[in-house]
């Protein structure tokens, strides 16, 4: 599909924007030529980018960007359909989905890559809460005839273990996020072979999405496919995530008719405390004062419409709503008639999910805490190409905001 300008503008600023706010954090000016911007953020890893000493940001408008030309480039997804899987299953691979929405995709792609390299069988996970004993059903929340058909031909997915196979004690393995053909052949496979009923359990021990280096094109295209368009909310679900940013762009546009998306999550903040690491530059987390500065400094009007992906609001945002007014919570845009479902009833992973969806379809992202989150929205939207893309908006915009040619990961 064609290169949609406003796309463009967006992603710019998404990866731009976390970026150089550590750094603006601590001076009030951008950092000369020569010295690079990087943020120390939790596992996730971001490309380096320089900017020049006299870039200046003093407005974030629409009419302030001119593009000189219609692009013919088109952003391709990072798949090709794997080819058929004939074989026929000679086991069962179990697991569950446990954490949060976020973890979700990532424990999903894992156990597709595994079943497709052993020739076995997926079984639908279920999915399990924070509180002990809190479960349910996968197409309790996500779209299970979509979730089939995306990986139909390439692993064989059934709703249940058969009774026969219940009655047996499955091997349980630890598997680490984005699991390795290596890490299959050595340490999954052998024990495949002696039991062919699996159940994994992903362990996250840092949350980079950096896709590991593989000669395995199948594979790739398998973990590619399953983590952009397998998962999906049930209609009903994404339905009312789409009621609430629609109200978030209805009321944009009686401004600049931009939607920001902030994943602020204070309860995290309250916990942690944002100190700066690797020298001053670099930062973990951010407090809604330091995103309030960032927002100015960049130029954005006091008349922005934000998306906070909070349930409630909270006595420490209010520096975000006295400088932006028009900022709001769940609780502010959801529907009256769907509070009781996703906000009232405790389920977390209902509201991170909505959190999710929204974020991945707003115009602009800025996450005050890196994680599996951010790297999912960012990503949500144009797969593996954000190289690509980057690339060609520095090409178009680079007299417009004078930034240099920058190096990001291909």
């Amino acid at each position: 599909m064609a290169v949609d300008p406003r796309q463009m503008v967006a992603g710019f600023l998404t990866l731009s924007m976390f970026v150089m706010l550590g750094n603006m954090i601590k001076h009030d000016h951008f950092t000369p030529a020569g010295e690079e911007l990087s943020l120390d953020a939790t596992g996730v890893e971001l490309n380096e980018m320089r900017v020049a000493d006299s870039t200046e940001m003093t407005e974030i408008t629409r009419a302030g960007v001119e593009f000189q030309e219609e692009s013919g480039e088109e952003i391709k997804p990072c798949w090709s359909k794997p080819r058929p899987n004939v074989q026929e299953s000679n086991g069962f691979v179990t697991f569950s989905l446990t954490i949060g929405p976020e973890y979700h995709i990532s424990q999903i792609t894992d156990a597709v890559v595994i079943a497709r390299y052993l020739g076995a069988t997926l079984v639908l996970p279920e999915i399990r809460g924070n509180e002990l004993g809190k479960r349910r059903k996968f197409e309790d929340m996500y779209d299970v005839d979509k979730f089939m058909m995306s990986l139909d031909g390439v692993v064989k997915v059934i709703h249940s273990l058969p009774d026969e196979v219940t009655a047996k004690k499955p091997a349980v393995i630890r598997v680490p996020n984005r699991v390795t053909e290596e890490f299959i052949t050595e340490t999954i496979e052998p024990i495949f072979q002696r039991n062919n009923y699996l159940r994994l359990a992903t362990i996250f021990s840092s949350v980079s999405l950096k896709q590991k280096e593989s000669s395995n094109k199948d594979l790739d295209s398998t973990a590619c496919l399953a983590m952009f368009s397998g998962l999906e909310l049930k209609p009903e679900f994404s339905a009312v995530a789409k009621q609430m940013l629609d109200r978030l762009k209805e009321i944009s546009k009686k401004s600049d008719g931009m939607v920001l998306a902030i994943d602020m999550q204070t309860e995290l903040l309250e916990k942690k405390i944002c100190k700066t690491s690797g020298g001053v530059q670099r930062k973990g987390c951010y407090y809604p004062q330091e995103v309030v500065n960032f927002l100015k400094k960049v130029g954005f009007s006091a008349n922005t419409t934000i998306y906070l992906t909070e349930t409630w609001w909270h006595k420490s945002l209010n520096t975000l709503k006295e400088a932006f007014p028009n900022t709001y919570t769940k609780d502010d845009i959801m529907p009256a008639d769907k509070k009781g479902e996703f906000l009232k009833s405790g389920d977390s992973y209902l509201a991170r999910a909505l959190d999710l969806k929204i974020c991945s379809q707003s115009d602009v992202f800025i996450p005050a805490i890196p994680g599996l989150f951010y790297g999912h929205v960012t990503d949500k939207e144009d797969e593996l190409v954000v190289s690509s893309l980057v690339q060609l908006i520095t090409r178009r915009f680079q007299g417009v905001l004078k930034f240099p040619s920058s190096s990001f990961r291909p």
